[in-house]
């Protein structure tokens, strides 16, 4: 269903929330769509999930989910795109006639982001961290090619889940910890980090490695984390966290607006280009 241009609610949930930059990207699409919509940021925790989705109301197009809660929505849902059920992972909700729909922009977005930073093929890459987001990350990589991703996690243990969204997007998957040391000599095409953007671990890559591998960092806040600067002064490329929160956002803006992930925005360029300047990308 595309809505009419009634006032409507969307939010972003999660927790912490404060620091999203998602009500300025969405805000700015709506307003080029000239749609008299709000997007707001709402803390929601683990476990509170449920008892606010029950007290949606018609006034409720949609829902942008960040963690703790990509995973926890899945049993809520009414409907779920086929990527949802490759990643066992929803960041997006569509709210229609009492009906939740559960998408996952998060795959396309990477995809996305690596194309717009000139990558449009992968062979090997490595994973930091093992949550719902390093399994978007494995099903993107494997849409551009990669063959094999190696994931480094603290507890190695917590990667299990990503081994079937491997195997079903392509990927032979590897799991190392921490302390395991980081080779020179065989660099990776890309190094994704799914960590949170004040963490300072990192495996400890050589400078080699840095130079030769792009680093996806999906943090933005903090900007830069510590991982990018480490990059950087090793001379490495660096993509930042808002080029994945810019093109997830339009494909939710395009489930929003238009009901379909698929569907076609008028003006998506400019939409494209509001958004980005929300938050200067």
């Amino acid at each position: 269903m595309t809505p009419t241009g009634a006032p409507a609610r969307l939010a972003v949930l999660g927790s912490p929330i404060a620091h999203s930059l998602s009500p300025a990207l969405h805000r700015a699409a709506y307003e080029v769509l000239g749609l008299d919509w709000s997007y707001d940021a709402v803390e929601v925790a683990s476990g509170e999930l449920a008892g606010f989705l029950g007290g949606l109301d018609s006034s409720w197009r949609g829902l942008s989910l960040t963690m703790p809660l990509k995973r926890e929505v899945l049993p809520l849902l009414a409907t779920r795109s086929p990527v949802v059920d490759r990643v066992g992972a929803a960041n997006t909700v569509l709210h229609v006639a009492g009906m939740l729909r559960g998408f996952n922009t998060d795959v396309p977005g990477f995809v996305a982001a690596f194309r717009e930073a000139g990558v449009e093929s992968l062979a090997r890459v490595e994973v930091l961290g093992a949550g719902a987001t390093a399994g978007s990350a494995i099903a993107a990589v494997g849409a551009l090619g990669a063959t094999g991703a190696l994931v480094r996690a603290r507890d190695p243990s917590r990667a299990d889940g990503l081994r079937d969204i491997a195997a079903r997007s392509g990927v032979e998957l590897a799991v190392r910890s921490w302390d395991e040391p980081v080779p020179s000599d065989d660099p990776p095409d890309v190094v994704i980090s799914t960590l949170p953007g004040d963490a300072d671990a990192e495996p400890g890559y050589p400078d080699g490695v840095r130079r030769s591998a792009v680093l996806f960092d999906v943090a933005y806040d903090p900007w830069p984390t510590p991982r990018a600067r480490a990059w950087a002064a090793s001379g490495g490329t660096v993509i930042d966290g808002r080029q994945l929160l810019l093109h997830q956002a339009i494909g939710q803006v395009r489930i929003f607006v238009t009901g379909a992930e698929d569907g076609v925005l008028e003006r998506e360029n400019q939409v494209l280009t509001a958004m980005r300047s929300a938050i200067g990308g």
